[in-house]
């Protein structure tokens, strides 16, 4: 099954700025050395972004994972276009916070 309302999802920039692409972040420095190898950058922050969009819209959910009280976590994995071309295999994380309908993205790293 696709994520339910992937055409809605948002990334928020501050995720990826200052967490995913974020040497300094003390839980995603790994993560940020990992994507700026594939050419993810932070000026470019928004490319990152459009990868992670396009990614949730085309591969299926691999696991749902209710998390009372905050909402239902998806997760994907698949190929992620990249800027390098060499598009690697991550798995996404998103949530469905209770009481709404829009995902926002959680994390994503590699598989």
């Amino acid at each position: 099954m696709k994520m339910p309302y992937a055409h809605q999802a948002i990334v928020p920039k501050a995720k990826i700025v200052g967490y995913l692409l974020n040497l300094a972040n003390e839980n995603g420095h790994s993560k940020a050395r990992f994507f700026l190898a594939f050419g993810f950058t932070i000026e470019q922050w928004e490319v990152m972004a459009n990868a992670l969009l396009h990614h949730a819209s085309l591969h299926e959910v691999t696991r749902i994972e209710p998390r009372p009280p905050f909402g239902i976590h998806y997760v994907i994995e698949g190929i992620l276009d990249s800027p390098d071309g060499r598009n690697p295999s991550v798995r996404v994380i998103w949530i469905v916070d209770e009481g709404y309908d829009i995902p926002r993205l959680v994390s994503a790293y590699p598989l």
